[in-house]
């Protein structure tokens, strides 16, 4: 299912594939067009966000009752993710009146538990990204039948309890199956080595064009921030992702005048805890640590236990508003960061952003 000749930043010739998001639109469009005309189109073709509509073979239709459903099978591509080859299976039901769609959670797909996720507990686990996918490709469908009703869309994965528990899922409140994820709908396949060596590329071309001024971002978002503040040209944007640490030694040894990190709170919050692999699976937040940052903003005895039996850094930071734990946690960022580039005149700052671009706080 993935798009012939997709590869990854460095050109290492990886197979993209998609998102359990993706997927889950795929299922839904299908079974949804099933219901109004009966039949269910194979392969189906869904829109994604920048502009793909990738096409999706049905590996199994129902229409019975009132109730279509699909299934499609995940294919990652060369990304070694633990839902590759998962069938992610979409119902959909038509309601008696108007009002949008419901997402509901089948076998094998978790319910949101604890707070400080981007869904509130008691919500399925379809994040915020994928719903809207799915939900602008049904208006589609319904566009196109002329159907205004309203919409149950119910997702399953087979097993997804089972493998879920391989996952951070538990830990983090999700519980019962895997989470519904992906952001563009494309999975990006991850690689160590390949991704640093489009980051030292970066660097190279950066330093070609002369910028006195580059910036590396965890994600999407921060690197919009970063864009946005500074006016900085796309060649000056570093896809660091997670791999500080691999930024962060190649401009010791190449460096520039100045530079600037940008990513979420979590995020940064791990490299001010002196982590420099900002992955979930290979790093944690140390909640102890951020108790005592927490105390030292001037938390009460409350929220100093709070944050010591917290669940997610997002759950720390929202108990602990008008307190300046942000601007703490990007103090020690820099300083973590300006310890990893000895004997350089490199000035670092540090922007710490939220889901929606804006800027928590800054240092340097």
């Amino acid at each position: 299912m993935a798009e012939s000749g997709d590869s990854n930043p460095a050109g290492a010739s990886l197979r993209r594939g998609w998102t359990t998001g993706a997927c889950a639109a795929a299922a839904a469009t299908a079974a949804y067009q099933a219901l109004l005309s009966g039949r269910f189109p194979d392969p189906v073709r869904i829109s994604l966000p920048q502009g793909r509509s990738p096409l999706f073979p049905l590996a199994e239709t129902r229409l019975r009752d009132g109730t279509a459903t699909a299934g499609v099978i995940k294919d990652a591509g060369d990304d070694p993710d633990v839902t590759h080859g998962v069938l992610v299976r979409a119902s959909v039901t038509r309601l008696p009146s108007g009002g949008g769609v419901m997402f509901r959670a089948g076998p094998g797909v978790g319910q949101v538990t604890r707070p400080g996720l981007p869904l509130p507990p008691g919500e399925p686990a379809i994040n915020p990204a994928p719903r809207r996918m799915i939900t602008e490709n049904l208006a589609t469908v319904a566009a196109r039948y002329g159907d205004v009703s309203g919409l149950q869309v119910t997702l399953s994965i087979p097993g997804g309890a089972e493998i879920a528990a391989r996952t951070w899922n538990p830990r983090l409140g999700i519980l019962g199956g895997l989470s519904i994820l992906g952001t563009t709908g494309v999975v990006i396949p991850y690689s160590c080595s390949a991704w640093i060596h489009s980051i030292h590329r970066g660097v190279d071309v950066a330093r070609a064009a002369g910028f006195l001024h580059v910036a590396g971002a965890t994600g999407r978002t921060s690197e919009q921030t970063v864009r946005r503040l500074y006016r900085l040209p796309p060649e000056a944007l570093l896809d660091m992702g997670d791999f500080a640490g691999g930024l962060l030694k190649y401009l010791r040894r190449h460096p520039v005048p100045r530079l600037t990190l940008a990513g979420g709170f979590a995020k940064m919050l791990k490299l001010a805890q002196g982590r420099l692999d900002l992955h979930s699976a290979r790093s944690r937040v140390d909640f102890e640590a951020l108790s005592a940052l927490v105390a030292e903003s001037g938390g009460s005895a409350t929220q100093i236990a709070a944050a010591r039996q917290a669940n997610t850094a997002a759950q720390v930071l929202a108990d602990c508003a008008g307190l300046p734990l942000a601007a703490a946690v990007a103090r020690d960022a820099r300083r973590v960061a300006r310890a990893h580039l000895p004997g350089t005149e490199i000035a670092v700052d540090i922007l710490l952003v939220d889901r929606q671009g804006g800027i928590l706080a800054r240092a340097g």
